[in-house]
């Protein structure tokens, strides 16, 4: 028994029914006798199984298959899902049958499944190393990305009491370090490691703290700086200039950003050679949703 398919709140298209299917070949092949003519090759052995979703070369989809693809990718949120969306998500699967075919036909015949198919395709060009000459024209062409504002190295002391703040700052006026009123006072997340707030640009802060953070000399120490949800005490330990990060400290990013960037092209270069070389007809009917994908009118692949 063929499993129940799932429902979509989505207007579904009229479908032909088996019963007018019946009438048809009743009248329209029995009563003009061309069963044994020419035309016979065009009766039902040629129409598309009723849960044939697709077609791709010679092979028929079932509606199954991408039933369980989207239960992998969206889970609970499938019923809720549109038109369009359903149709992105269906060009997607078809898109992973087109590579996984190709991937079989390349001499690829794992047993994995289709997205792992789909992987060991790329993997190949993924493996090649980007070389140095790669590296600097990436780096020489992206300058921008690699700039670096002025920034500080911060601590805070944050408390929720106006008293405590004030007892705070004296006891920082008495000598005691910053780390150790922050441990002992401070109710911000980083007390305990005496109230490190990391490197920040002036684009990180609010501009009332940025405003009073950027005015600080290394190792100076802020007033009470009053705030909706409580008070605070900052502290520069450090000012970092604007700077242009150096190509060495760059390279490791630059290379993982080039390999994203090959491995996009080369995605869609065999996406390319995969549609041109299967033909994909999409059984509309045949789909509990109004089909808008990109699918819906393909070239004929060359030979």
């Amino acid at each position: 028994m063929r499993a129940a398919r799932r429902h979509y709140r989505v207007r579904l298209p009229r479908a032909a029914s088996g019963r007018a299917w019946l009438l048809w070949a009743a009248l329209g092949w029995g009563a003009l006798g061309l069963a044994g003519s020419g035309l016979a090759g065009c009766g039902p052995a040629d129409m598309p199984a009723q849960d044939a979703a697709a077609e791709v070369g010679d092979r028929e989809i079932p509606y199954q298959s991408f039933e369980a693809y989207l239960a992998a990718n969206v889970g609970d949120a499938e019923p809720q899902l549109g038109h369009k969306a359903l149709s992105r998500l269906f060009d997607q699967f078809l898109d992973e049958e087109l590579l996984s075919r190709l991937a079989v036909d390349s001499g690829l015949n794992l047993e994995a499944d289709r997205r792992q198919t789909v992987e060991a395709l790329l993997a190949s060009d993924e493996a090649r190393q980007i070389a140095p000459a790669e590296l600097e024209r990436y780096y020489s062409e992206h300058q921008e990305e690699f700039r670096r504002p002025e920034r500080v190295r911060l601590r805070q002391i944050l408390v929720e009491e106006e008293w405590l703040a004030e007892q705070a700052r004296q006891a920082l006026e008495n000598g005691e370090s910053f780390a150790s009123v922050s441990e002992r006072l401070s109710e911000d997340p980083a007390a305990a490691v005496g109230g490190e707030q990391g490197e920040l640009a002036r684009e990180d802060l609010s501009p009332a703290f940025a405003e009073v953070v950027f005015d600080l000399d290394p190792g100076e120490i802020s007033p009470i700086v009053t705030a909706e949800y409580g008070f605070h005490i900052f502290q520069v330990t450090e000012r970092l200039p604007e700077e242009v990060v150096p190509l060495a400290e760059a390279a490791e990013s630059i290379r993982g950003r080039l390999r994203r960037q090959n491995a996009d092209q080369q995605l869609a270069r065999l996406l390319d050679e995969a549609r041109r070389r299967y033909n994909v007809e999409i059984y509309e009917r045949n789909l509990p949703f109004n089909y808008r994908g990109s699918y819906g009118a393909q070239e004929t692949p060359s030979s």
